[in-house]
């Protein structure tokens, strides 16, 4: 393979553009064995996924998870999937189509916005060369992850990392970090869980769940926990709910490890078994709905929940297409483009200009 990818076409005099680059964490392209296994392969080779030595962990994963795994995997993903398909892409999809649309009515309509997955399709590397192929040579990445990790966010700026280092004339970049505190995300979350309520009434316990980590990536410094309680703890300020009627857990747990606690679907089970009779889940680390969300939570949890004597059980949806949200979304990318949307685009004679003089000086187009 080639170091360095082929350079866009590029003709002299032409305007430069910012791009707004959303990522999320993937999906397989289907709901089959088929189509999951190079997925979790790609997925679970990340060093940051998955810190285990190489040699230890390349043998059980190719040699056991990938030949068990993705079949079980995929029942799952098909008890999921739209018509559109998945459920993440689909909802990414739609939300950088809305952002386009937002950004245009604050006044910003020259703006190129585009979403990629940070495992499977579309990749990175392709939106990326994609944006720049139109001409974008500023390029704002948001990863929808509201807390930051270095098993998510982190892998994001790994990727583009290693795509840079493809590009002879790299794009000026700047990154989101986090929004896990982020006013307009919080008050987007808090309107959703309200407007729940206000069709059916409100629970005795609201649980917030979050995708778990290792136990030791906190103990090494990864600031997730934090971000995830804070965020935890904004929302019931936000709702006026006292301590004891929210709740934060961690799920998805894999392997053996210990992983953040307390774990969600044991929750769960204690609560009903402790006469808990009426309980809601939201999942606040997640800006859009997918199988942790759709099957883990709404399916697998509600089971556990009512198999041990609770009576009621309501998933509070993801913020998705919601307008608050995409309003949030909107202020945030707004506020991190900063000086770049006051880069006003030159008129066509000053264009002209400049292409003739390039022209001048030796340049063929």
């Amino acid at each position: 393979m080639a170091r360095y990818w082929p350079e866009p076409a590029y003709q002299h005099g032409t305007a430069a553009r910012t791009g707004v680059l959303l990522v999320n964490l993937g999906t397989p392209e289907a709901p089959t064995a088929a189509a999951l296994r190079p997925y979790l392969k790609q997925f679970l080779s990340d060093p940051r996924v998955v810190e285990i030595p190489r040699l230890v962990w390349w043998p059980i994963l190719n040699g056991i998870i990938l030949n068990t795994r993705p079949a079980a995997s995929a029942k799952k993903y098909a008890s999921v999937w739209m018509n559109e398909g998945s459920p993440l892409k689909v909802h990414t999809e739609r939300q950088a189509k809305l952002l386009a649309g937002y950004l245009t009515k604050a006044g910003h309509p020259d703006l190129d916005i585009d979403f990629a997955m940070r495992y499977g399709s579309p990749s990175i590397a392709d939106r990326l060369q994609a944006m720049r192929a139109r001409g974008c040579s500023r390029i704002l990445v948001v990863p929808l992850y509201p807390q930051y990790s270095a098993s998510t966010t982190a892998t994001v700026v790994d990727e583009v990392s290693r795509c840079l280092g493809h590009m002879r004339n790299q794009p000026e970049l700047r990154f989101v970090r986090n929004f896990h505190d982020d006013p307009g995300y919080i008050e987007a979350l808090a309107r959703s869980v309200r407007d729940h309520w206000m069709k059916n009434g409100e629970p005795d316990r609201l649980v917030m769940s979050f995708h778990g980590v290792p136990r030791r990536s906190l103990d090494l410094g990864d600031p997730y926990h934090c971000e995830c309680h804070k965020t935890g703890r904004l929302l019931a300020e936000a709702l006026g709910l006292p301590r004891e009627r929210a709740l934060v857990t961690f799920q998805s747990r894999f392997g053996k490890a210990e992983w953040l606690k307390p774990y969600t679907q044991p929750t769960l089970e204690a609560l009903a078994a402790q006469g808990v009779g009426r309980v809601d889940v939201i999942c606040p680390g997640f800006v859009a709905d997918c199988l942790e969300t759709l099957e883990e939570i709404a399916m697998e949890c509600r089971e556990a929940f009512l198999e041990h004597g609770g009576k009621e059980f309501h998933y509070i949806p993801c913020l998705n297409e919601n307008h608050e949200w995409i309003d949030a979304l909107t202020r945030l990318s707004v506020a991190h483009l900063g000086n770049w949307l006051e880069i006003g685009r030159p008129d066509e004679a000053s264009l002209a200009a400049a292409r003739s003089r390039a022209m001048e000086k030796g340049a063929t187009r």
